[in-house]
């Protein structure tokens, strides 16, 4: 699994709900089109935590990169129905920082001596 992973503030605090319906309706509509797997919202708690990365993250799980691509092509657009959802979440934010994480190891890395790396015509 993949994960893009998305730290925030926001541009008014007094906004946190309306924040999170609208990443609700943004990502629930690709997540509806297939275009990623699942996503969560998450509020730093106590203040514990780096603040250059934000108040708010947000995880998308991507099952392969080929989903995030479609999903940014859909958006880059900037028409229609995503390009509403999209305006609206993206307006109430600042300070945004993204990456992209990947779950290790890959379900097709071999590791010396697992029994994926053996010959299976010999046992060895």
């Amino acid at each position: 699994m993949n994960h893009f992973e998305i730290w925030c503030n926001l541009v008014d605090s007094h906004k946190d709900l309306e924040f999170v319906e609208a990443v609700h309706g943004y990502l629930g509509y690709l997540k509806q089109r297939g275009l990623l797997h699942d996503y969560h919202v998450r509020r730093r708690k106590y203040g514990f935590g780096p603040s250059e990365l934000g108040e708010f993250q947000i995880s998308i799980e991507i099952e392969r990169l080929g989903q995030l691509e479609d999903a940014f092509d859909l958006v880059a657009t900037r028409s229609g129905e995503i390009e509403r959802l999209h305006v609206r979440m993206y307006s109430m934010v600042k300070d945004v920082r993204s990456a992209l994480y990947r779950d290790f190891p890959d379900p097709v890395r071999i590791r010396a001596g697992s029994p994926r790396d053996r010959d299976t015509t010999t046992g060895q």
